[in-house]
């Protein structure tokens, strides 16, 4: 640090650790040149900076004495009335922030088999990246500089717009398009502006747990539907719940999560006329839908809906790396303004910079190539785990067919429980979750939740090895 910094700390340490009493007289400047060997205007600097601040004070002729009340003194009370009279209060809270639960922190560790929530990042196309970010730092306007929108950088919302409406059948334009931070900003958002405390909110049984803790934060009740081989089965609802007519359901219809079912055209539809009728919002979670692996991508349902019903998300961190935390929201219409104006008095929109980097990331045609890319990398992985795992783990699990996404569910055979074998995969240093873990209650079925992007075949064929020494302790 500078000279005069260090003297200034020494300085300050000494008078606050009472070495220098209250009116103490300071060296003249002089001599504390003549001392340390350092030059006077030094000195100077640093006694004009414990001046400023209070801590020393100078008397014309006669010196730099230290201040009889220092100003950190002036931040607490006297110790004597914090020993007899301080008690430590909590702070009151609001019935929000009281029913807030953390999520689970992703892991940060090296990559291993069978991570569930991370796409192959060390493929992701870097220098291409960079060279799009250079290109447009250096012509960035002041206008970009200065702000947007509440609603995100309209070219991006543009080229959002497009995307969806070509390759995911979602019939919006630019004007319904929100850029956000993440699904889980999108799910905050919606709650708060969609629901009170008490209302109901259908969510499939097993589901996304990121969804329940926001709807719960906002004090909905959570009333769980069970999925069957269609999506989620609405006529169980209605038999479950009959008095719980639905604020919001939350589906993911194109990839139920974590079980990987596609909803049927039969219960889209059967979905939506309800919804109509009831005048209840679907809340369209579309993640991962852009990789599917065995015929072409299932049309969103946002698609089909002729009544405004359907709220749909997605988000670009799967399909590129999780650090960018930049996703879309698509509204109906009439309630575009009470969402940007939800954005307005609240985060506004993700850093612009960023996504304008995204817009020409998309619009000079990288994102489509990084999608094909990918696609055929993940049906590769996938491919080896199916085939390790039929050669392996016959008699201890089943993997069903997989049709799209990043992680499959496997079902235990054998009595095996799912905790179980997640704690003893761990032993062998494999990451498996148990699908409780997604579930309101006691798992209907033991199964596992495993991953096959985020590392290579190579690796997946040692996770399967160690997978299958885990679970043959399991049997024992």
């Amino acid at each position: 640090m500078p000279l005069y910094r260090w003297l200034y700390e020494e300085l300050r340490s000494t008078i606050l650790a009472g070495r220098l009493h209250p009116g103490a007289r300071l060296p003249a400047t002089r001599d504390l040149a003549a001392e340390y060997g350092i030059s006077r205007p030094t000195i100077v600097t640093a006694f004009e900076q414990l001046r400023s601040e209070g801590y020393v004070e100078g008397r014309i002729g006669s010196g730099t004495y230290v201040s009889k009340t220092l100003p950190d003194e002036l931040l607490q009370a006297p110790r004597a009335k914090l020993v007899v009279t301080a008690r430590r209060r909590g702070i009151p809270l609001s019935a929000y922030a009281r029913r807030l639960r953390p999520l689970p922190r992703s892991e940060s560790r090296r990559a291993r088999a069978f991570r569930a929530n991370q796409p192959a990042l060390d493929v992701f196309p870097t220098a291409v990246w960079a060279q799009v970010a250079s290109r447009r730092l250096r012509r960035v306007s002041a206008q970009l500089l200065a702000g947007g929108e509440a609603l995100g950088y309209r070219p991006l919302r543009e080229a959002v717009a497009e995307y969806l409406n070509t390759s995911r059948g979602v019939k919006c334009t630019a004007d319904q398009v929100l850029i956000i931070s993440g699904v889980q900003q999108a799910l905050d958002r919606a709650a708060h502006l969609l629901l009170d405390a008490g209302d109901p909110v259908w969510m499939e049984e097993p589901g996304y747990p990121g969804a329940a803790v926001v709807f719960r934060a906002v004090g909905a009740k959570i009333c769980p539907v069970p999925v069957d081989s269609e999506g989620l089965n609405l006529d169980a609802g209605k038999r479950h719940w009959p008095q719980q007519r639905p604020r919001v359901i939350y589906v993911t219809p194109a990839h139920q999560f974590p079980q990987g079912v596609t909803m049927s055209l039969r219960r889209r539809l059967s979905l939506l006329e309800w919804a109509r009728r009831s005048r209840t919002i679907i809340f369209e979670d579309d993640y991962d839908s852009e990789y599917r692996y065995s015929g072409r991508p299932i049309p969103a349902l946002q698609g089909l809906d002729r009544a405004a019903v359907v709220i749909f998300a997605g988000s670009f961190t799967d399909v590129l790396f999780p650090a960018l935390r930049l996703a879309y929201l698509v509204v109906p219409s009439d309630m575009v303004d009470v969402f940007a104006a939800a954005e307005s008095v609240s985060t506004h929109h993700p850093p612009l910079i960023d996504q304008a980097i995204l817009c020409d990331f998309i619009r000079e045609g990288h994102f489509a190539r990084h999608v094909r890319r990918m696609r055929e990398l993940y049906a590769e992985r996938l491919s080896v785990l199916v085939e390790s795992a039929r050669e392996r783990l016959s008699g201890l699990l089943e993997i069903p067919e997989v049709e799209a996404g990043l992680r499959t569910v496997a079902w235990l055979r054998g009595g095996i429980l799912a905790e179980r074998a997640a704690r003893a995969a761990a032993e062998y240093d494999v990451e498996v979750i148990p699908l409780s873990q997604y579930a309101y209650g006691r798992a209907r079925r033991d199964g596992i939740v495993l991953g096959f992007a985020a590392v290579d075949a190579r690796e997946i064929r040692r996770g399967v090895e160690q997978l299958g020494r885990a679970l043959e302790e399991c049997r024992r």
